[in-house]
């Protein structure tokens, strides 16, 4: 793979930035402050970390606001450093390309429908009726169902499956191990035959510009579709039930589970290892932190928590043994103010 490399004078006409220094200075990466190498370009995101560009051995570094002291001389000045940082990334992105064209391995049904420039590496599967958009690119041992639609460049790493009739948008990249459209969790309770499966005869049907994590599990609908809106980005180890909806720019962390027919809104965050139980409504701009329990719907916007702290575990067993003694501490207050 070439190595790839941009002169200080081009990344500031990429990221819209004044450059201060060496404009012919060459860039062949991002490196973080402490640890860049020559040749590298860092950034300053917080005051915090300014100190450590004193021992930075960074080619050129990405700032808010000019440092006429700093040790590093070639500067790009931007309205948001972290941003600039997330650009700069994918121009300096060094994940190895699927070749345009079908690889022999690769088994392609014949009434499948692929667009131009798709990618299909060794070991895919694409199944009767399904339709690859224009510039997709199927990682090794991706498997596509029947009738299941993918949207023009999208990016589906190794060993993901797309079950049949699931619909992806344009520019959704799913990451490795990850299943949409496996069946949702539905039994009918039988005294004579047990737990009685309904068949899931929905689907999952996410927008554009959709990231997915790693071993992730997005259900089909019962009768209703799984949807995912726009702009979502789910990390790793996430499991989204059946009928779930999820709203635009929604962001949920790894290890979040959210059951059953529960609707999440817009431009909500979702911490890690959030459970979200079913049947519930979020609104827009809702904010979890971590590890909390959601049991009820929500109709105002803000941020919510449960749970405690981390505390050493003595204190932790005194807590424990004092939150059992509290309704008889209430019993006992409410006799005293009568």
């Amino acid at each position: 793979m070439a190595i790839k490399q941009y002169s200080l004078y081009d990344l500031a006409i990429l990221l819209d930035a004044q450059l201060l220094g060496d404009g012919n200075c060459l860039v062949l990466g991002v490196g973080d402050t402490a640890t860049a190498a020559p040749g590298q370009i860092t950034f300053i995101a917080h005051k915090k970390y300014i100190p450590q560009l004193a021992t930075s051995a960074a080619s050129a570094v990405l700032l808010k606001a000019p440092l006429p002291d700093c040790p590093i001389a070639n500067q790009l000045i931007v309205a948001d450093p972290y941003l600039a940082y997330a650009k700069l990334t994918k121009v300096f992105d060094n994940r190895p390309q699927t070749v345009v064209g079908v690889h022999p391995s690769a088994v392609v049904d014949a009434t499948a429908t692929l667009g131009e420039n798709v990618k299909i590496a060794a070991g895919c599967v694409i199944e009767a009726g399904a339709i690859i958009g224009s510039g997709t690119e199927l990682c090794a041992g991706v498997i596509v169902g029947a009738q299941a639609v993918l949207g023009d460049n999208c990016l589906l790493h190794a060993n993901t499956t797309i079950a049949h009739h699931c619909v992806l948008g344009r520019h959704v990249k799913v990451h490795s191990g990850t299943t949409i459209g496996s069946d949702g969790f539905g039994y009918a309770p039988s005294a004579t035959q047990g737990w009685v499966k309904i068949h899931q005869l929905g689907r999952v049907v996410i927008g554009d510009n959709v990231e997915i994590g790693a071993n992730c599990a997005i259900d089909r609908g019962a009768i209703k579709d799984t949807q995912i809106a726009n702009g979502v980005i789910i990390d790793n180890l996430v499991h989204i039930a059946h009928n779930v909806t999820i709203g635009e720019q929604t962001a949920i962390a790894g290890c979040v589970g959210i059951a059953g027919s529960t609707n999440i809104g817009a431009r909500c965050t979702i911490g890690g290892f959030v459970a979200v139980s079913g049947h519930l409504n979020i609104c827009n701009d809702v904010h979890f932190n971590g590890a909390t329990v959601v049991i009820k719907s929500i109709d105002q916007p803000g941020h919510y928590a449960s749970g405690s702290p981390m505390q050493d575990v003595r204190s932790w067993r005194r807590y424990m043994v004092r939150s059992t003694q509290l309704d008889e501490m209430a019993g006992r207050i409410k006799k005293l103010e009568k």
